[in-house]
């Protein structure tokens, strides 16, 4: 993981994600290890965490670790990866399963302000 991916669960979400989306955008992604779209958009993100580095920061949170699954039902999310952009503690916008790197990358300059 580079500087840009952290990772985030139930007890640190307000801080790290929603807090400190007032600062830059922070996108979210909601996986779960036995899911294969998960594995796959994995190494993407990678490519889009240096592309955006500085403007732009990802938080992976394992919905299958503990109490993190409560944040998948905060969010109402159905499947997975769901990936949900945070900008100034509001979410800007999202999308779920595994996407190229140009949808992921147009999502962002769509939804962000960078």
């Amino acid at each position: 993981m580079t500087d840009s991916i952290f990772v985030a669960d139930l007890h640190n979400f307000e801080e790290k994600v929603i807090q400190a989306s007032h600062d830059r955008p922070i996108l979210v992604d909601l996986w779960a290890d036995w899911c294969s779209p998960c594995i796959m958009i994995a190494p993407v993100l990678e490519k889009v965490a240096s592309e955006f580095e500085g403007q732009l920061t990802i938080a992976k949170v394992e919905v299958d670790d503990g109490d993190n699954m409560k944040i998948a039902g905060n969010y109402q999310v159905r499947g997975f990866p769901t990936l949900i952009l945070f900008q100034n503690g509001q979410e800007k916008g999202r999308f779920s399963g595994a996407k190229p790197l140009q949808f992921i990358r147009n999502f962002i300059e769509e939804h962000a302000e960078l």
